[in-house]
């Protein structure tokens, strides 16, 4: 499997434009903003991004050559490739193994993706025409259509987890031992909220 990261692509780039945002608003208040005014702001625009950054653009799921690597907002979770027993999609997708059950913050199916989804699948197969006058509905290739009735009723977020589903099958052939799953909080994740709440306190005293 190649080296990927699953994620909403829409929260990485609204993520991004964010941080954009609250560079140049960062920025401008370093070079015009005066205390106190510009600690308070300075210390919401922190608590914002630091919220950005650990709910839209940290989260995702990494497939590795050892196993799965769950980027959830706050924790890390890992999962080898044979301690994987079962995955499916809730609202979200679900990593069972053994006693433990994984839930991946990223990416989700919605229930306004899931009826896009099975309105697509009916793109896929058009009614046919009656009588000798044309219907309306635009003609696709077959290959067009094969590709639509693969897609029919699945979201992204199916997609990703029968592509880690099929990994997992791949990979657990072999002697080697399972390991069981593994959590740790992230370093990350932890910086930039404590940095945040540093700002929150700063601001606080100076005002």
């Amino acid at each position: 499997m190649k080296p990927e990261v699953f994620r909403s692509k829409t929260a990485w780039v609204l993520g991004w434009v964010w941080m954009a945002f609250a560079a140049f608003n960062g920025v401008d208040l370093i070079l015009h903003g005066s205390i106190p005014s510009a600690m308070v702001a300075g210390a919401v625009l922190a608590v914002l991004t630091a919220a950005v950054f650990v709910g839209c653009l940290r989260p995702g799921i990494l497939p590795r050559e050892d196993g799965i690597l769950v980027r959830n907002p706050l924790r890390n979770v890992f999962v080898p490739w044979k301690a994987v027993d079962n995955i499916h999609v809730s609202h979200a997708i679900v990593i069972e193994s053994g006693d433990g059950v994984v839930r991946c913050w990223t990416p989700q199916a919605s229930a306004r993706e899931r009826a896009k989804a099975v309105r697509r699948g009916a793109v896929a197969t058009p009614a046919k025409s009656s009588g000798r006058y044309p219907t309306s509905t635009p003609q696709i290739s077959r290959a067009e259509q094969a590709a639509l009735k693969a897609m029919a009723g699945r979201t992204h977020a199916d997609w990703v987890a029968q592509q880690l589903t099929d990994e997992a099958e791949r990979r657990s052939r072999g002697p080697e031992p399972t390991r069981p799953l593994t959590m740790t909080w992230s370093p990350s994740a932890l910086t930039a909220l404590a940095a945040a709440l540093t700002l929150v306190i700063a601001a606080l005293i100076v005002a």
